[in-house]
């Protein structure tokens, strides 16, 4: 069988790049070869195409989440087939839909051909690969087990998908709600009353309380000072909103948040199924709990339970056992902590950890549909409650004015 001369680059298991020559029938016997004496390959090209390509620019926009995990799967399974890292990159450069991804998947492309690491090339594009995902494939890397951990992150990235989808339906069902209550209510009081009041005014007829309180809503409404209110809520809106950027504005809102009502349950809950299924991703790939806890106290969501667990973070560093630390916080459920320091003890915490993320995922989805079947009939019965004031109250004058005629048309 003829062979082709090989020019290939691969990285041991120290991180070392190594480069080299090889004969062979094609690039798949030399990505076994390659494999075989535990190096990973980066580049095979026969050496008569040996070369780089252009340089691409980074993105600036952050990239579609699950474009990144649909990639990640791809990414894999190439991986797995025995396709080089430069080559598998460059086609799912070629395959992806998402234009931005192309880009940067081109640029990273580049740098490994020239001898970066693939984690080292994906951290230069943080907005497209957040700290948990560089983190797992440089364990992925150093553990020779890229294929499985890129697995790991296609998954790990399609459950806080469908965690972000399943906790915005539940917050945005009564928003939108709301907003179209508040659109019928000043709709109502700005062009209704006012048509309704010119008729009493011309009948003479006696108001009742109801009516002169949507007639004195009305007024105010249509007055200047409901300019003067209007500017003041938007400008009070205005400043929160950068007050909730700050650090003090971020704790504060997240402290609120896990004490609201219902919702605070639900934020909890799903701040903690983030928080164990990212550890335990990162866990499984071999990242060390140090370093973990600090990339999973940023991916958090919440900052009481981000600075819960950078003081675990810096408990761990001080030799002091995970779950004895996490102990220490209140926004930490027992049932967490006992759970980890089982699995501490055993020496299955990844295992335990997934566990724990399953439960608290299950625990947000039954929430989120417990939440909606009981907000659907109420705010049908606000929304309907509403309106039907606002109509009795404006036909109340109209009924007495025609119960007096007839009366006068009786007694006549």
């Amino acid at each position: 069988m003829p062979t082709t001369s090989f020019d290939y680059k691969a990285r041991d298991a120290s991180g070392k790049v190594v480069k080299g020559h090889f004969d062979a029938s094609d690039m798949k016997v030399v990505s076994a070869s390659l494999r075989d004496k535990g190096l990973v390959p980066i580049s095979i090209v026969p050496t008569s195409k040996l070369g780089g390509d252009l340089h691409i620019p980074g993105l600036t926009d952050r990239i579609n989440i699950k474009a990144v995990s649909v990639m990640s799967r791809q990414f894999a399974t190439m991986v797995d087939s025995g396709l080089t890292i430069v080559r598998a990159i460059g086609v799912l450069a070629e395959q992806t839909e998402d234009k931005a991804l192309a880009v940067v998947l081109t640029a990273v492309r580049q740098d490994v051909e020239q001898g970066t690491a693939l984690s080292a090339a994906l951290a230069k594009h943080p907005k497209a690969f957040s700290a948990l995902y560089v983190a797992m494939v440089r364990a992925g890397e150093i553990g020779g087990n890229l294929d499985g951990v890129l697995l790991k992150l296609s998954t790990t990235l399609e459950k806080q998908v469908e965690l972000r989808r399943t906790i915005k339906s539940a917050m945005s069902y009564p928003i939108v709600v709301f907003g179209v209550v508040m659109l019928i209510f000043f709709g109502m009081m700005l062009f209704i009353v006012p048509i309704f009041k010119k008729l009493f005014l011309q009948i003479k007829a006696p108001l009742p309380a109801p009516t002169l309180f949507l007639v004195a809503i009305s007024n105010a409404l249509l007055s200047i000072w409901a300019v003067v209110i209007f500017v003041c809520i938007v400008g009070g809106i205005v400043a929160f909103v950068k007050w909730s950027h700050t650090e003090s504005g971020k704790t504060t809102v997240d402290k609120v948040k896990l004490r609201m009502p219902v919702f605070g349950k639900l934020v909890h809950k799903s701040a903690l199924a983030r928080f164990t299924s990212t550890l335990s991703s990162l866990v499984t790939s071999g990242v060390p709990l140090v370093e973990a806890l600090d990339i999973v106290a940023d991916t958090a969501g919440n900052k009481i339970v981000e600075k819960a667990l950078r003081e675990c973070r810096e408990g761990i560093r001080n030799g002091k056992p995970l779950a004895a630390t996490l102990a220490q916080h209140s926004v930490m459920p027992s049932m967490v902590t006992h759970m980890i320091d089982t699995g501490e003890q055993t020496g299955a915490l990844d295992a335990l950890l997934e566990k724990v993320a399953e439960f608290y995922e299950s625990e947000v989805a039954a929430m989120v549909d417990s939440l909606t079947s009981i907000l659907e009939p109420l705010m049908i019965v606000f929304i309907g409650g509403m309106v039907g004031f606002i109509v009795i109250s404006l036909y109340m004058p109209m009924f007495s004015f025609i119960k007096d005629m007839n009366n006068q048309a009786g007694g006549t």
